[in-house]
């Protein structure tokens, strides 16, 4: 069984800046690639940001782009997602994904992943 454990979230003001970072434990395995989702209060999950191990291949959603970085470590399963120049509307519970898989979907659904993380929220405040 693999885990993912997210931390780093909290509350914080209107343009400033927080990181997040996410760990697999367990039975870890090679993934493909890891990426973050977030879900607002009466929302559906949305993609937030992946990176693809094989070259190093980054994606983001239009929302956060410029805003939002994402890194990693494939050999230590690891992920980050740093978040600048926050706005309200990006409150929401974080989650981290891997997958081991390159699924046609693709990384940018959430039927791309194969493990999930608990969340952890993060709350901007204007």
């Amino acid at each position: 069984q693999v885990q993912l454990v997210e931390s780093g979230g909290g509350l914080v003001q209107a343009g400033h800046s927080l990181i997040l970072s996410c760990a697999a434990s367990g039975r870890t395995v090679s993934s493909y690639a890891m990426g973050w989702f977030r879900q607002a209060p009466g929302k559906e999950r949305e993609f937030v940001a992946a990176i693809k191990w094989s070259g190093r291949n980054t994606y983001y959603a239009d929302s956060v782009k410029g805003r939002f970085t994402i890194s990693g470590d494939n050999a230590k399963n690891t992920v980050y997602l740093q978040m600048n120049s926050l706005k309200p509307e990006d409150t929401a519970v974080y989650y981290c994904a891997a997958t081991a898989t390159a699924y046609f979907i693709g990384l940018r659904s959430i039927t791309g992943y194969d493990y999930w993380g608990q969340g952890t929220q993060v709350t901007v405040s204007s």
